[in-house]
């Protein structure tokens, strides 16, 4: 019935060999096969391992002690039913709710792994259970089909061996990516013969969590190829868009990238509960105390009155099985130890036993007040609090800890401004030619002749229309790399075309090309094809070098009548120092123009290009190759090639881009505020932005004394500013950060930006020299009241072991902290840090699957099911 496998110990891999189609060879490695465990339990261990856990608690512990001293009748004047029976019945009910939970477990990954794929077995593609997939299997799947394991796309029904999956299970994201396999393996299609005789060897990466990396060779017929990510489907994918595919297993069962990043999610213990548990010590120490008095008390009482009634009512047989009749001191000695466990026994309804279940009984009311409010409802969908143990700490928070995007803003992206080679665009104009705020009865710019436009897309400013119709160069080339550099797949829903993208920002810069005149059409592995102005243009695709957070840019060579062009578009910061050298006045207006966006709280975008020729681009494309095959440090490598190519770029200019406010944000951050609850935006947004949306949502505000500017770029000049940050915390003479103080005009945001003749927000709110008055002071009122914004590069150094606590110092003086241009990880580091050093309960909030690991570490979090998918909802209270 039951099958037990003897495992033997095997070194830890560095690297994996699968030989395609050789099941007896791939089986004396020993890979893990494809079943999943995600219950606790089984039917041998659920009683030995759920009763090692109560009695984990206190209480139970305490109790079963008493249970054992209640069955030595020579101590006990109870009967121990009166103990049985409450500690059986708290233990069976809560067992009871463990093993319901365990069942609907087991359920899940019977469901998981019994779940039908179709395998190359003898020839033949049969069915197979999940469980029975193994590491070399060849594996068909179909359209809307779950991938059963990470897979090496082979080849699929799309020309070029495209394919197209969701990856919401793993990522939260409903978007559609694409993936394609290797030419080699592309001419396979749905040959079952040629399968049948495929032998291949693949040399890749050991198991790990990197859902967006994967390094590998394929030696196939003699010839080494690289591997990548863009041709593995990974376990818990869904197959879209495509009619069948087929791949070979890498990855399989507790090996697979969805299973490396499911771990074990910590057990969060409340205050309440280790409140409770030093109650329960408080309280059997007070036990103790009260039977050691009775016992000292009895002794002196047999010594002095006790042994006179000897004859009417002698010692207990048990007392002078011990020690003589004739050692009274010995029996007196030993009777008032007997007595000491009889109090214990007596008093024991001194802890109540019925004490956690209260607790429970109150907790499950509250998480169901938490589902049926009805002021927690969106759109017909409620709060969900996902578990019982943590409700009672949403009245005890002192931090807040928040992802902006899509958390305080709706992450739904909006073109909204931009700059073309120094004239701005997107400004909306009064009669007196000043520049206003849009309002309702504010004119639109009339797309009306563009069949391809989209009828939700909002531009005010017609200057732009215009000049793109009289095909100014400028404004051509500069929407042209909207339609081009990108990662974006076109669909059709209802007859109109939509975009799907990896992320809004993405698609709303495709969009607005496509409204005004350049449509992205479609795309496969060697060419994009778009609309130009009514005219249909094929672009021969050559490179895509794909965005990440360490390059922040992407960029893609392109052929296009002999000539081979590179478009570019990132960070500012990124492109501003990969430009060639000249032409500064253009780089000053457009760093003008995108220190004014990101001072209206717009997200922004620089964009760049350069024609390459034939020789520069097969130099490089050599050096390419030889990094994308390298089985080392390959995403490295590779990054580094890509520098080589994206320099000596040449400016085109900026786009704006809008993310609203969630509804009520200002008013509920301002609320908690006053509260002082302390509130901490994490972001990967770029400062300026971070620190308008701060203003926006009123988390800074003109009352602050001070902002203070934390981007140093190495660890000495970290410390001096948090030093200096520190020193002025506890100086009351600090100026006023406020629109009227210093007589520096400011956005109508609240801060300074760069402009002629104007200092820099660095020289405004960045630390400077003060004189100390002492110790920090601990309570501010509300004439001191500060706020602090560091950078993800200063944040690297402020979290060392050496810096951390000049850091939390600082930041535990301020009202409000931004942490912008961090990475998830650091995310994690900074709420772990509050956590460890400041003994609060924290709270973490995000939508996002970057938010994950924050929240995770945090005593509670609530997550959001937005535009940035619902992976983080599977791990959070609410």
């Amino acid at each position: 019935m039951f099958k037990f496998k003897k495992r033997r110990s095997l070194p830890k891999e560095t690297e994996r060999k699968i030989y395609v189609n050789q099941a007896d060879r791939n089986e004396e490695f020993q890979y893990a096969d494809n079943f999943i465990k995600t219950s606790k339990y089984n039917m041998f261990t659920f009683f030995p391992m759920n009763l090692f856990e109560q009695f984990q608690r206190l209480a139970n512990f305490y109790f079963l002690i008493l249970l054992v001293l209640q069955l030595i009748p020579q101590i006990s004047s109870l009967t121990p039913w009166t103990t049985i029976v409450p500690l059986v019945a708290v233990l069976c009910l809560t067992a009871l709710k463990d093993g319901i939970d365990d069942v609907q477990r087991h359920r899940n990954d019977n469901l998981v792994n019994g779940r039908i794929s179709h395998v190359l077995r003898d020839g033949e593609f049969k069915q197979e259970r999940w469980d029975h997939v193994k590491v070399g299997d060849i594996i068909r799947m179909e359209n809307d089909q779950f991938v059963a394991a990470d897979l090496l796309l082979l080849s699929s029904s799309e020309p070029h061996g495209l394919c197209y999956i969701e990856t919401a299970e793993l990522d939260g994201e409903t978007n559609l990516k694409s993936r394609q396999s290797l030419p080699e393996t592309a001419t396979l299609l749905d040959d079952n013969a040629a399968f049948t005789r495929l032998r291949a060897e693949i040399t890749c990466e050991a198991p790990n969590n990197n859902l967006s990396r994967y390094e590998g060779a394929l030696k196939l017929d003699g010839s080494q190829l690289s591997l990548n990510n863009s041709q593995v489907l990974l376990r818990g994918c869904i197959l879209r868009n495509t009619v069948w595919c087929y791949g070979v297993v890498v990855f399989a069962g507790k090996d697979t990238k969805l299973m490396q990043n499911s771990g074990k999610t910590k057990l969060k213990r409340t205050s309440i509960d280790r409140l409770l548990n030093y109650l329960i010590i408080g309280i059997v120490m007070f036990l103790l105390c009260m039977c050691t008095i009775c016992t000292i008390a009895c002794g002196i009482w047999e010594s002095q009155i006790g042994v006179k009634f000897q004859v009417i009512q002698p010692w207990d047989v048990f007392v002078e099985a011990i020690v003589n009749r004739q050692n009274q001191s010995g029996a007196i000695a030993v009777i008032a130890v007997l007595m000491f466990f009889s109090y214990f026994i007596v008093l024991n309804t001194v802890v109540p036993i019925s004490l956690y279940v209260s607790v429970e009984m109150i907790r499950l009311a509250h998480s169901f007040w938490i589902n049926w409010d009805q002021e927690m409802v969106f759109k017909d969908i409620p709060a969900k609090a996902r578990t019982t143990t943590l409700n009672e700490e949403l009245g005890q928070i002192e931090y807040i800890f928040s992802d902006k995007t899509g958390t305080l803003t709706q992450n739904i992206m909006t073109f909204n401004k931009c700059s073309i080679n120094g004239r701005r665009y997107g400004d909306v104009v009064d009669e007196a030619g000043e520049m206003t705020e849009p309002l309702e009865n504010t004119p639109l710019t009339d797309f009306s002749d563009n069949p391809e436009a989209d009828l939700k897309f909002r531009f005010y400013d017609k200057t732009l229309l215009r000049d793109v119709k009289k095909r100014d160069p400028d404004c051509d080339l500069f929407f042209r790399l909207l339609s081009l550099c990108h990662t974006v797949m076109p669909d059709e829903k209802n007859g109109r075309l939509v975009y799907q993208a990896q992320s809004p920002d993405e698609g709303a810069l495709v969009d607005a090309a496509r409204n005004f005149g350049f449509v992205f059409l479609y795309r496969n592995p060697t060419s994009i094809t778009c609309k130009i102005m009514d005219e249909e243009v094929e672009y021969e695709l050559l490179d895509i070098l794909d965005f990440n957070n360490v390059r922040k840019r992407m960029s893609v060579i392109l052929r296009k009548d002999g000539k081979i062009l590179l478009y570019c578009k990132g960070a500012d910061s990124i492109i501003m120092e990969r430009l060639r050298p000249g032409n500064d006045q253009l780089k000053q207006i457009t760093n003008d123009h995108l220190n004014s966006f990101a001072s209206d709280g717009l997200r922004t975008l620089c964009l760049a290009w350069k024609e390459l020729t034939p020789t520069q681009y097969s130099t490089w494309k050599a050096k390419y190759h030889e990094a994308t095959v390298a089985l080392e440090n390959r995403e490295e490598k590779v990054d580094a090639v890509a520098e080589e190519i994206e320099k000596d770029l040449i400016l085109i200019g900026a786009t704006a881009i809008e993310d609203k406010l969630q509804d009520g944000v200002p008013d509920a951050i301002y609320s908690l505020a006053q509260a002082e609850i302390k509130i901490w935006v994490l972001t990967g947004d770029k400062l300026e932005t971070a620190i308008n949306i701060g203003y926006s949502c009123k988390l800074l505000t003109d009352d602050m004394r001070e902002v203070f500017i934390i981007d140093a770029d190495d660890a000495a000049g970290t410390q001096d500013q948090l030093e200096k940050a520190k020193t002025k915390l506890g100086s009351p003479d600090s100026p006023m950060l406020s629109p009227a103080a210093d007589g520096i005009p400011r956005s109508k945001s609240g801060v300074t930006f760069p402009g002629p003749g104007s200092p820099t927000i660095h020289d405004i709110a960045t630390v400077e020299n003060g004189h100390s008055n002492g110790t920090a002071a601990k309570e501010m009122d509300e004439n001191n009241i500060c706020a602090l914004v560091i950078q993800g590069k200063s944040l690297v150094f402020a979290l060392t072991p050496a810096m951390e606590m000049l850091f939390l110092e600082v930041a535990s003086l301020c009202r409000a902290v931004i942490c912008c241009r961090v990475t998830p990880l650091q995310k994690a580091l900074v709420v772990g840090l509050v956590k460890k050093h400041k003994k609060a309960i924290t709270l973490a909030i995000g939508d996002g699957a970057n938010d994950v690991s924050m929240i995770k570490v945090a005593h509670i979090g609530v997550g959001i099911s937005g535009q940035e998918g619902m992976q983080v909802c599977r791990v959070l209270f609410i």
